[in-house]
C-alpha cells in the first residue's frame, strides 16, 4: 500500500507544475545520443506525449548529425567540421535534406503518434530565413565559409502555431531557405533558440549527452543546478562551457532576452528526465534563469 501511495505522492507534486505550464509552449531540442538508443529516443517521446496530454505545448526541433554523417558516407562524401559546424556543399546538402525529411522527421512524428499523441512534420524550409553563416580564423584571419550553413534571421512562427491550436506537436526540421532561395542546414541547438524566441516559449530544453552544465567537465557531480544570465559569459571565458554546449548556451540567452521563461539542459540519456525537470521541484539538470529572476 506505501508503494500506491508513494505514486500518488508524485502525482500531487507534479500538480502544481501541470497547472503552472497548461497552455504554454515548451520547445524540445531533440537530439544527441538520445537520438541514437531506442530506449532512448522512445523514452524521450514518451515525456513529450505525456506533456501534450496534461495540456502543455510542446514544439519538437530535431537534429540528426549521426544519421547524416551515415548518409554522407554511404554517398562517398568525406564529414568534416570547423567549430563544431558540418562544412556542407551541394552534395551534403542533398544528404541532409533527404535524411531528415525522409528518415529522422517522419520516424519522430510516428513514434509520437504511435504512443497517442497528435503529431505533424514540419520542413524548415517553411519556418527559417537564413544568412549564409561566415566566420574568421582565429590565427590566419582568414574567411570561413561553411558553404550551405545558415543562421536564422526570421521565424515564420503561423505554420507553427497551426499545428499548435488544432492540438498537434510541431516536428521541425532545422532547414531553412538561404538569400539565394536555396536550402541551408541549421545548427539544431540554434534552430531550436530562434524558434522559443519567436514563439516567446515557457521553456526552452536542450537534451544533452551530460547531465546538464557541469563546473568540472570530467566530473558529472558538479552539475550546476541554476545559473543566471550574467554567469555565461565568465564561465565560457574560463572554458567550463564550450564545445557543442556553446550554441546551446549562447541560443539559450538570445532565447531569455526575447523573452522565453526558462532554459533547461537535461540528460537526455536519463529515463523521464524531461518529466523530472519539469514536474518536480528540484529537477535534473541545469535551469538558466534571466538575471532578474529568483
Amino acid at each position: 500500500m506505501q508503494d500506491v501511495i508513494k505514486k500518488a505522492d508524485v502525482l500531487i507534486e507534479a500538480l502544481p507544475y501541470m497547472q503552472r505550464f497548461r497552455g504554454k509552449i515548451v520547445v524540445v531540442k531533440f537530439g544527441g545520443s538520445a537520438m541514437e538508443v531506442k530506449a532512448h529516443h522512445d523514452g524521450i517521446l514518451t515525456d513529450i506525449a505525456f506533456m501534450a496530454c496534461v495540456g502543455m505545448r510542446p514544439v519538437i526541433v530535431h537534429g540528426g548529425g549521426k544519421a547524416i554523417s551515415r548518409g554522407m558516407q554511404a554517398e562517398g562524401i568525406e564529414a568534416r567540421f570547423v567549430r563544431g559546424l558540418r562544412l556542407t556543399c551541394e552534395r551534403t546538402m542533398t544528404v541532409v535534406d533527404r535524411v531528415m525529411h525522409s528518415e529522422i522527421n517522419p520516424g519522430i512524428v510516428a513514434t509520437l503518434q504511435r504512443l497517442g499523441a497528435s503529431a505533424e512534420g514540419l520542413r524548415g524550409q517553411d519556418v527559417f530565413t537564413v544568412a549564409r553563416k561566415r566566420g574568421q580564423d582565429a590565427e590566419s584571419g582568414a574567411e570561413i565559409d561553411w558553404g550551405f550553413v545558415g543562421e536564422p534571421t526570421q521565424v515564420r512562427v503561423e505554420p507553427i502555431l497551426a499545428m499548435v491550436e488544432r492540438g498537434a506537436i510541431p516536428v521541425i526540421t532545422p532547414l531553412g531557405v538561404g538569400p539565394d532561395g536555396l536550402p541551408h542546414n541549421i545548427n539544431a541547438d540554434t534552430a531550436a533558440a530562434a524558434v522559443a524566441a519567436a514563439l516567446r516559449a515557457a521553456k526552452l530544453v536542450f537534451l544533452t549527452d551530460v547531465p546538464g552544465l557541469l563546473r568540472n567537465p570530467k566530473d558529472e557531480a558538479s552539475i550546476m543546478s541554476t545559473l543566471h544570465v550574467r554567469d555565461m559569459a565568465p564561465l565560457i571565458a574560463q572554458g567550463v562551457i564550450d564545445g557543442g554546449m556553446l550554441p546551446k548556451v549562447e541560443g539559450g540567452v538570445d532565447a531569455l532576452r526575447a523573452g522565453v521563461g526558462k532554459i533547461h539542459m537535461v540528460d537526455g540519456r536519463m529515463p523521464h528526465s524531461l518529466l523530472l525537470e519539469i514536474f518536480t521541484s528540484t529537477g535534473v539538470g541545469t535551469e538558466i534563469i534571466a538575471n532578474e529572476q529568483k
